[in-house]
């Protein structure tokens, strides 16, 4: 058996699909392989309960509440948002503080201390909270959220989850 000569020779149009396959793959690969951790991070980014510094201590009044408020940076995905995280402290001695959220219960609208009524009140639906976070008069259906703090060096921090 013989074989003719153009059957050993690769013709040009084979070599070019061969070539250009090959340079599609180079370049896709180039392209696709660092792409993947760019795709797949932001997922694999796990939720951080971070504590948030809020302030000196010695800024809080005995027995008034006071709203400390602070930016907080966040990031979702490839999205990074500042939010504003707003918190009323309130202590009785100086030792041992409350941490209560300043969003009502209800519907979500921010709560303000009104301290001739010694109370908060939330003008949406004309909720009222007492001085330490529970309902007083309106629809919402519990007390103030409360948040976990500690105290370090003079500083109060909240933990945000």
């Amino acid at each position: 058996m013989t074989t003719s000569k153009k059957d050993e020779q690769v013709n040009r149009r084979d070599f070019m699909k061969t070539a250009i396959i090959a340079i599609g793959g180079v370049i896709g690969g180039a392209i696709g392989i660092p792409a993947i951790p760019y795709i797949i991070g932001p997922a694999q980014k796990q939720v951080n309960l971070d504590w948030v510094r809020l302030g000196a201590v010695s800024k809080v009044e005995l027995n008034v509440p006071t709203l400390f408020k602070t930016t907080i940076e966040t990031q979702t995905g490839w999205i990074n948002a500042e939010e504003e995280f707003s918190v009323y402290v309130l202590t009785e001695n100086g030792q041992d503080f409350s941490v209560m959220s300043n969003i009502c219960t209800h519907l979500g609208c921010r709560v303000r201390w009104i301290p001739d009524q010694e109370g908060f009140f939330c003008p949406c639906h004309n909720a009222v909270f007492a001085k330490d976070g529970s309902v007083v008069d309106g629809p919402p259906p519990r007390p103030l959220d409360r948040f976990e703090y500690k105290v370090e060096d003079g500083v109060i921090f909240v933990k945000r989850g």
